[in-house]
């Protein structure tokens, strides 16, 4: 007679990662729908949003002419359209700086291409914008190289990716010391560029003072809610799921305190939109583009330093690693949360504001409008690793640009979530991230 010995079952444990980013699908894919429901023109989405808009019109031998795809840009600013059977198209804009006017030549009829300049610059002038005025004629068509497009695009996910690494790595350090799944940090990216807003537009200080003390004030805010909120909750012994389900209330919540305070309306932070100035062959870039980039990247070097170097950032990296043996170790574990919190919500200020120049615009929901990208790219970079977030901003911010190559502007964001998708797949870590025992 034989006896054999059970196996032991082990529990796998869920896949956290891919079941964060369901319920952030949910959460924000919902709205979504009903905005969806509304309506699914994007120059219409636009219209909306802006109240300011400019008026296309092309014809073709003094007749309209429809069905063509017109896009603006200015700063960093891009919306498309298509007009009507009437040859007219509306688009709204956030700024009165001069926009240029772009008819794309491959939604023309065969053998149809525009005569005079395209794109046109309009400006504003008289309280509306000078229309656009296209005339279509018989002839041959000049387009931008794929390899000019691929090289600007390029350059322009670079800089959203060096913005969005600041609100990532802020997510990616409170997740690391707390395990905290945080869905209010996206108020914290609107928070921060609300008190640029007030401390510069609405109190007229310089925005270069205006921008310190936001993202000083964005520290205070983050100090204040680990103080009020998460600290009690944590000495209470309440779990990550529990918390997690309040920062989702927090963050609805905030978003209609900030909608309370400065309206549905979108404003603009000084020097916004600007022309682009020729740097280096198809590269375009403005003075706030360049100025934008070059904080990002200092504030970067910074915190990889104060990581490495500074003896609090060893004792968060040690925390991150292992809070029970941290705190074993004599490491003061509250201290170096109270600072995590601040610093995150600092970092997640000053996206805020690199934010509103990049898009531009001031919104109250605007936080919410990558807060699927910046947990994106803490997935892709590895949960709870600093410079992970920062690759993976990076590789999310450069997809997303590049994408509009081949897909709508409105759905850009698509191809840089299947992405992640097939990077969790393949490593569930992430690209940093280490592997985890289960069972």
């Amino acid at each position: 007679m034989h006896l054999t010995t059970p196996r032991r079952r082990t529990r796998r444990r869920p896949p956290w990662p891919l079941f964060v980013l369901f319920l952030l699908g949910l959460v924000l894919l919902a709205p979504g729908a009903a905005v969806a429901q509304e309506t699914d023109d994007p120059s219409q989405v636009a219209l909306e949003e802006h109240d300011q808009n400019i008026a296309v019109n092309v014809r073709f031998d003094n007749a309209p002419v429809g069905e063509v795809r017109v896009v603006v840009t200015g700063g960093d600013y891009e919306a498309e359209a298509v007009t009507d059977d009437r040859g007219q198209a509306r688009i709204g804009v956030p700024t009165t700086d001069p926009y240029e006017v772009l008819i794309d030549e491959e939604s023309l009829p065969e053998g149809i291409t525009v005569s005079g300049e395209n794109p046109l610059t309009v400006t504003y002038a008289s309280q509306f914008f000078q229309p656009a005025n296209f005339f279509l004629g018989e002839g041959e068509r000049e387009t931008v190289s794929f390899t000019a497009q691929l090289v600007e695009r390029l350059v322009n996910g670079i800089n959203f990716g060096l913005m969005l690494a600041l609100a990532s790595i802020g997510l990616s350090l409170i997740f690391g010391t707390t395990g905290l799944t945080n869905f209010a940090h996206a108020e914290m990216v609107t928070f921060g560029a609300v008190m640029a807003l007030a401390f510069s537009v609405f109190t007229g200080w310089p925005i270069y003072v205006a921008i310190p003390l936001a993202v000083v004030a964005s520290a205070a805010f983050g100090f204040s809610i680990d103080a009020g909120i998460w600290r009690p909750l944590r000495r209470r012994g309440i779990g990550l799921v529990q918390m997690m389900i309040l920062t989702i209330g927090l963050s609805l919540a905030l978003r209609y305190v900030f909608q309370y305070f400065i309206g549905g309306s979108t404003y603009q932070l000084p020097g916004a939109g600007g022309t682009r100035h020729q740097i280096i062959g198809p590269i375009r870039l403005s003075t706030i583009d360049m100025v934008s980039m070059g904080i990002s990247v200092v504030v970067l070097v910074t915190v990889a330093l104060w990581l490495q170097r500074t003896r609090t950032g060893k004792a968060t990296r040690a925390v991150a690693d292992n809070r029970a043996l941290a705190s074993a170790s004599g490491i003061d574990v509250e201290a170096v949360t109270r600072i995590v919190w601040m610093a995150g919500a600092a970092l997640a200020g000053l996206s805020g504001v690199l934010w509103a120049y990049f898009r531009p615009g001031i919104k109250w929901d605007m936080g919410v409008q990558i807060l699927l990208l910046i947990f994106a790219a803490v997935c892709l970079g590895g949960l709870g690793t600093a410079f992970g977030a920062l690759i993976g901003a990076l590789v999310i911010g450069i997809l997303v640009e590049v994408s509009t190559l081949w897909l709508p502007s409105d759905i850009k964001y698509v191809g840089a979530l299947g992405v992640l998708i097939l990077i969790l797949l393949v490593r569930p870590q992430g690209i940093l991230g280490r592997r985890e025992r289960i069972g």
